[in-house]
This record gives structure tokens, C-alpha cells and sequence, in this order.
């Protein structure tokens, strides 16, 4: 009997019951040159209008064959709405922030009107669209920046990270505690909207910070995130983190999206059980540049290996081939 592409990924997302075959999930954004041509949607397009980010994420799942639909397609939308300057990007480039309003780690006041903020709105309203097109049938996912990402975005990368270097503790702990609420209400506000799983996308890489930090500073944030959110949660965190699976997995997430750089039979032995994992196709090399080939073999080694969902590790290219990320259904589909 055919498993439902919703009961897959929720079984998945609990390391429960084994479905009928691994389900194919993209936490991040899996939209491409090809993609937005087929569907007649493009950047800055689908990062602003509801309708067309509902489309282009339907897309992953009725053109690609994914089982998961997943809307928000910048790390930006809570940037635009805490008064950051924005550049919405184009066809050929993801947007980004102009400006950094609160660089002098000056407080941070946010917005009672903050979920009616047209950035936010957007991805709430397209929430709502997938769930009245798709609810129960695939597994629909929000996405939150953490309170890490989100004090990058207030006071600039190497501005905060230059703040932690100084051991500034308790300026960068009060930007930190500033900025938790946007993450809980807008998370929050999603899975009222129709998400059935969020992403907490927090970006405490190992290629910036050590497992230290992450412990010091962040643990203790996303326990405390974990606690109050009512709803299973996806940890992001980009870069080589095996250094600090086992934090992650007393973070209170019901599983980690991860990167090619952490091997996969490391991870799946690393974290016990105790959490689920997803991905970890390999961005740069096998999805853009590769062959169908190339993805199918990665993704059969992740699928041995025993990651739960599998998908590509961040969002990817915009010139990655249609083709590529088609190959990722076909070897979750083998033997199935």
C-alpha cells in the first residue's frame, strides 16, 4: 500500500515506524534556474508575492517529486521586517541585507505589528495556501532564523562574531536575548498558519565558531526555543558541526538538517537515535557541478548510511540542474 509523502517525513522526523521507502525533504530552498522556467515564477517574484511562493514551492513537490513543500526561500524575510535595508535579489542572486541598524549592538526593539510586516505576512499567507492544496498529502515546512542568524543580520557577520573574539559576553548574551522573541512568535505564527514542521535555521558553524560557543551562548537559547514551541523543529546549521552533534541533540529539536562535510555513518552513529538527521547531498560539487549519477550515488550513501530524510545540505545553486535533484527521488525510490 502507497505511503502518503506527509506520513513518511513525519515518521521520519521521530525516527518512527519505517515507511514504505525514505522520504526526500528540502529544509532550505531547492529552487533553480529550471525550476522558476517551469513554473513561469522568478526571483525577487516568489520572496514577496504569496501566491507565487505557494507555486514555486508546490513545484518541488508536483514537478520534482519531493515530499515535502517548503515557501521560504531567503534568510532575510525577518531582517526586512526589524528595519534592515534590503536588496530582494534577482533571477542570479538570493537577497541580502544593505545595512546593519543595530552594528552598535544599540537595543532591540521589535515591532508589535511584527507578523502584519509584509516580509512575514508573505510567508504566513503562503503557509495557509499550501495547507489548503496540500495539507495531510506532503509535509509542509516553515523556517525561522534563530536568534544567532538574526543578530548577523542586526549587527553584521564579523561585527557580532568579532564581539564573541573579545569575550563581550554579556553584549552579545543581551542581542541574543533581544532577538529570541521574533524567533518564537514567528515559528509560532507558522505552524498556526499551516506548517507542519519548522526549520530553526541558526547559522553557529563550525567554519566560524567553536563547539564552545555554541555551547555557552546558544544551548541554552535553543532549549529554552525548543520548550516553548509546540511543534516539531528542524536545527540548521551550515559547516562542519561534528564537532558538536551531541550538543545539538540535547538542543530539545526533533532533528538536524546537515552538511556533506559531516559524514553521514558518523552522524547516524554519533547522535544514537536521539535526534533524526537530514541530508546531506553535497551542494557545490554534486548537485551544481556533477552528474545525475554523481547525486544518485551520494544519495544512496546517505540512504545506507541511515539519515532519515534526505535532501540536499542548504539551499542550492541557482543554476543547479533539474535534472540533479530529480535524481534524489530516484534513489530514495530504488527497491521501493
Amino acid at each position: 500500500m502507497k505511503t502518503s509523502s506527509y506520513n513518511l517525513v513525519m515518521s521520519a522526523m521521530f525516527n518512527g515506524r519505517r515507511g514504505s521507502r525514505p522520504p526526500v525533504a528540502n529544509p532550505t530552498s531547492i529552487v533553480c534556474h529550471d525550476l522558476m522556467d517551469a513554473t513561469g515564477i522568478s526571483f525577487p517574484e516568489a520572496h514577496l508575492n504569496p501566491n507565487a511562493m505557494a507555486e514555486m514551492a508546490l513545484a518541488g513537490y508536483e514537478l520534482l517529486g519531493f515530499d515535502t513543500v517548503m515557501p521560504e526561500f531567503s534568510v532575510q524575510q525577518e531582517a526586512a521586517a526589524l528595519g534592515c535595508e534590503m536588496d530582494w535579489g534577482d533571477r542570479n542572486r538570493m537577497p541580502d541585507n544593505k545595512s546593519f541598524p543595530h552594528a552598535d549592538f544599540s537595543d532591540v526593539e521589535i515591532p508589535d505589528n511584527l507578523l502584519e510586516k509584509p516580509s512575514m505576512k508573505v510567508v504566513l499567507d503562503a503557509l495557509s495556501i499550501l495547507r489548503r492544496h496540500v495539507g495531510g498529502k506532503a509535509a509542509i515546512v516553515g523556517k525561522v532564523m534563530g536568534p544567532w542568524t538574526l543578530s548577523y543580520h542586526m549587527a553584521g557577520t564579523q561585527n557580532f562574531l568579532l564581539q564573541i573574539g573579545l569575550n563581550q559576553r554579556q553584549r552579545v548574551n543581551k542581542m541574543l536575548c533581544q532577538l529570541m522573541p521574533v524567533t518564537l512568535t514567528f515559528a509560532r505564527a507558522q505552524f498556526q498558519a499551516g506548517a507542519d514542521i519548522v526549520v530553526l535555521a541558526d547559522h553557529a558553524t563550525g567554519d566560524l565558531v567553536g563547539a564552545y560557543h555554541y555551547r555557552e551562548y546558544l544551548l541554552p537559547i535553543h532549549q529554552k526555543l525548543t520548550s516553548q514551541i509546540d511543534g516539531p523543529l528542524i536545527l540548521h546549521v551550515c559547516g562542519d558541526c561534528s564537532d558538536r552533534l551531541d550538543l545539538f541533540a540535547q538542543s530539545g529539536v526533533d532533528a538536524y538538517h546537515f552538511e556533506w562535510q559531516v559524514d553521514a555513518k558518523m552522524a547516524v552513529e554519533k547522535v544514537d537515535g536521539r535526534i533524526s538527521l537530514v541530508g546531506n547531498i553535497n551542494n557545490p560539487e554534486t548537485l551544481y557541478q556533477g552528474t545525475a549519477e554523481d547525486v544518485y550515488r551520494q544519495a544512496r550513501y546517505a540512504i545506507e548510511a541511515g539519515v532519515n530524510l534526505i535532501g540536499p545540505e542548504c539551499a542550492i545553486p541557482l543554476a543547479t540542474p533539474m535534472e540533479n535533484l530529480k535524481a534524489i527521488v530516484s534513489a530514495v525510490r530504488e527497491g521501493y
